[in-house]
């Protein structure tokens, strides 16, 4: 992954990262896990949704520039998989591949770089609900698998709450999730005001 640097960077890596996604979470359809199907369907339902959203405003904002291209998996092929070894597989990669879009979505947000509101919010939700998402990936892990070999959390500069916490090692969601009954703190702006 390499520095967010704009609003069409992040839309146009985002695209494809995505995409990765989805088509590693259609093979969860396979899991003898009721709760890997869901996890699953809800990734293929939210982030397709996500992907027509985000080539929307490339083709509306930046027409001009280069369509969205894969750059590289980071993925492995699933399809020759199953049971276990299907869903252990699945956890262990997808949860390095959010914490790229979590990350992604943060340099977007600390650096000022969004044009748009709309890829700001986006950017606000990916980061929260990819954030949510690691939290439970990371609790099937350790139930299904136990917490041997989890997959390395990166630091996200700027990102309040990445510290140990009571119900993951090295993760709590933070203040930038919101704690019940308080609204979560709003961005800081790009000029430190």
């Amino acid at each position: 992954m390499h520095l967010v640097t704009s609003e069409y960077d992040y839309l146009s890596q985002m695209v494809p990262h995505h995409e990765d996604a989805i088509t590693a979470a259609r093979q969860l359809r396979r899991s003898n896990r009721p709760e890997m199907r869901q996890l699953g369907q809800s990734i293929v339902t939210t982030q397709t949704a996500e992907v027509g959203k985000m080539k929307g405003w490339l083709e509306r904002w930046y027409r001009q520039s280069p369509a969205p291209s894969p750059s590289g998996t980071t993925m492995p092929d699933l399809s020759g998989l199953s049971g276990d070894q299907l869903d252990k597989t699945f956890l262990h990669y997808m949860i390095p591949h959010h914490m790229m879009a979590i990350m992604m979505s943060q340099q977007l947000l600390m650096h000022g770089e969004a044009q748009h509101a709309e890829v700001a919010a986006f950017a606000r939700k990916v980061r929260d609900d990819q954030w949510a998402e690691v939290r439970t990936m990371r609790e099937h892990l350790a139930r299904w698998f136990g917490k041997q070999n989890m997959p390395c959390i990166p630091q996200v500069p700027g990102m309040p709450g990445m510290m140990p916490g009571p119900h993951m090692p090295g993760m709590t969601p933070g203040p930038h999730m919101g704690t019940p009954g308080r609204p979560a703190p709003a961005e800081p702006s790009p000029t430190g005001t």
